[in-house]
C-alpha cells in the first residue's frame, strides 16, 4: 500500500546557480571509466592500451567478482590507464573515434525472460553496474534476492537536477526498465516522488510499480531516508537501490539491444556563467562544459552536489552515478575573526549568522572549513537534521574503535555516506564523517563476507 511521508528533520541549503532549463549537446571526446567510482570492486583489465572498443565492450571486471563487468560507454580506442599509489588503477581513458559503434546484446522484451536472463543480459552488457545494494552501499550481488528495490524520482540535494525534467520524453525506456526491475525481486518496487512538486507522467503514471509520496527538507530526496521510513533494512537483509537514468539505460538495453549511456546533466554554481543541462555520456569530460564558461578565480570542480559529489580537475571526468557538476569557489584563505564577524553573505545552521532570517535566499558558499579538527562530542544538533533513529555520533565512534558488534547494534547496515553528508555540513569537529563511515561499512562487509 502507497504510503504518504513527511520528513521534519533535516536542512535546505539554497545555493546560487540552480541549471536554467535548456538541453545542450556538447561534443566530447575524451572519456574514462574510473575504478574508483564503484566502492568494493578491485579492477582486473580485459583490454590494454591500444585496443579498439565499441560501446558496451567491458574494459575491466572485478577480480572478486568476475561476473561484475564494467563497459565502456563510447567506441574508440583505449589511450591511457592512470594509476596512482601502490599502482591503484584510477582511471581507464578512452579517445572516441565518432563512429558511435555498439555491442549488440539483441533487444527483448523483459515480460518475455526469466529473472535469469535479465540478469545475465544485465552482467553481459555491464549495466548492472548501476544496481547498488543496501547494506554497504556497492554494486548489488545477483545471487542475493533483495526484498524490494527503491527508485527516488526526485533529489533535495545543494543544486540537484530537476528530475521531470531530465526523464522528459523517456517514458517508454523508463517503463520498460521498471518491468526488467520488477522480475528481479518478489517484493515490491518502490518509485518514491516529492508531493506537490512530481509532476512528471513518466513518474506519477510508472506501472508495475507501488509510487509513495515525500514532503520535507533534505535529506527527503535520498533514497536511504526513504528505505528507513517504508521498509527499514535489518540484519540478513537486501535492498537493491536505482536511480531514475539508470533505470532508463536498462530500458534502451532492451528496447534497442546496445549499451546507451546518454544522460542529462546539470552544470551548476554560483561560479558557472551560463548553467544549463547537457546531454552527454556516462564518464564524459566537462572541459567542454566548464571551458570558458566560470568565473575568473580558484574554483572547486565538484562531480556531483557539494556535500557527496567527488572533486575533479577542469579536465576530469564526471563520475559513473552522478548527474551534476557543481563549481563553487575555493576557500584556500582566512577570515579575520572567522566566524566571530557576522555577514550577511554567510550561511550556518546555528544562529552565528543571519542566515537563519533569510530561509529563502540563496548564497555563494565556498570550500573553506572555518577552522579545523575538534573534539567529536554530542551537542544535539545533527539529530535536528538527520531524520532516522540512530545514535550517529555513537556509531562513528564504534567504528573509530572497529568494534564491529557495537556498529551492527547501532544501525550501520541502514546509511550510506549520502544519508550523512549534511551532519557532516552542520558538525563543529570538522571530521570527515563519510569518510569514516565508508571505512567501517567496508571493515563490516569483510567481517560478514
Amino acid at each position: 500500500m502507497s504510503k504518504s511521508i513527511r520528513i521534519k528533520r533535516g536542512l535546505d541549503i539554497k545555493l546560487k546557480g540552480r541549471a536554467n532549463r535548456s538541453d545542450k549537446v556538447v561534443d566530447v571526446k575524451q572519456f574514462a571509466l574510473k575504478p574508483t567510482d564503484f566502492a568494493g570492486v578491485f579492477p582486473k583489465m580485459s583490454v590494454k592500451v591500444g585496443d579498439k572498443v565499441k560501446a558496451g565492450s567491458i574494459v575491466f571486471f572485478d577480480k572478486k567478482r568476475e561476473n561484475i563487468k564494467f563497459a565502456s560507454p563510447v567506441s574508440g580506442t583505449i589511450t591511457e590507464v592512470l594509476r596512482g599509489a601502490k599502482r591503484k588503477m584510477l582511471e581507464i581513458r578512452i579517445e572516441a573515434d565518432g563512429e558511435n559503434l555498439s555491442e549488440d546484446f539483441g533487444a527483448a522484451s523483459p515480460s518475455s525472460l526469466s529473472k535469469e536472463q535479465i540478469i545475465e543480459k544485465l552482467l553481459a552488457s555491464g549495466v548492472w553496474s548501476y544496481i547498488i545494494k543496501r547494506p554497504y552501499g556497492v554494486i548489488a550481488d545477483p545471487l542475493e534476492a533483495p526484498k524490494a528495490i527503491f527508485i527516488s524520482a526526485f533529489d533535495t540535494a545543494p543544486l540537484a537536477p530537476d528530475m521531470d525534467f531530465v526523464v522528459e520524453g523517456k517514458a517508454a525506456e523508463f517503463q520498460v526498465g521498471i518491468d526488467a526491475l520488477a522480475k528481479l525481486t518478489d517484493g515490491k518496487v518502490h518509485l518514491n516522488i516529492y508531493e506537490g512538486k512530481t509532476k512528471s507522467t513518466v513518474f506519477t503514471g510508472a506501472k508495475n510499480v507501488e509510487i509513495n509520496t515525500f514532503t520535507g527538507p533534505h535529506p527527503a530526496g535520498t533514497v536511504g531516508t526513504q528505505i528507513a521510513h517504508i521498509d527499514p533494512i535489518n540484519k540478513g537483509e537486501v535492498v537493491w537501490t536505482i536511480d531514475p537514468q539508470s533505470v532508463i539505460i536498462i530500458g534502451r538495453l532492451f528496447n534497442e539491444g546496445i549499451y546507451n549511456t546518454e544522460r542529462i546533466v546539470a552544470v551548476v554554481g554560483s561560479e558557472v556563467l551560463q548553467t544549463a543541462y547537457y546531454k552527454i555520456l556516462a564518464g564524459a569530460s566537462i572541459a567542454s562544459l566548464v571551458n570558458d564558461n566560470v568565473s575568473k578565480g580558484e574554483n572547486r570542480y565538484i562531480s556531483g552536489n557539494v556535500l557527496t559529489g567527488t572533486r575533479i580537475e577542469a579536465s576530469g571526468f564526471i563520475s559513473h552515478y552522478d548527474n551534476l557538476i557543481s563549481v563553487i569557489p575555493e576557500g584556500n584563505f582566512q577570515t579575520f575573526f572567522g566566524w566571530l564577524i557576522p555577514s550577511p553573505k554567510k550561511h550556518s545552521f546555528y544562529h552565528t549568522a543571519f542566515s537563519w532570517l533569510t530561509p529563502q535566499k540563496e548564497y555563494r558558499l565556498n570550500t573553506n572549513l572555518n577552522g579545523g579538527e575538534r573534539a567529536f562530542v554530542i551537542t544535539g544538533a545533527m539529530e535536528k537534521v538527520f531524520p532516522m533513529d540512530i545514535y550517529l555520533i555513537e556509531l562513528l565512534k564504534a567504528i573509530m574503535i572497529d568494534d564491529i558488534d557495537k556498529m551492527e547494534n547501532l544501525g550501520i547496515y541502514e546509511i550510506i555516506e549520502e544519508d550523512i553528508a549534511l551532519c557532516e555540513y552542520i558538525s563543529t569537529s570538522k571530521i570527515n564523517m563519510q569518510s569514516l563511515l565508508r571505512t567501517g561499512l567496508d571493515n563490516m562487509r569483510k567481517e560478514m563476507s
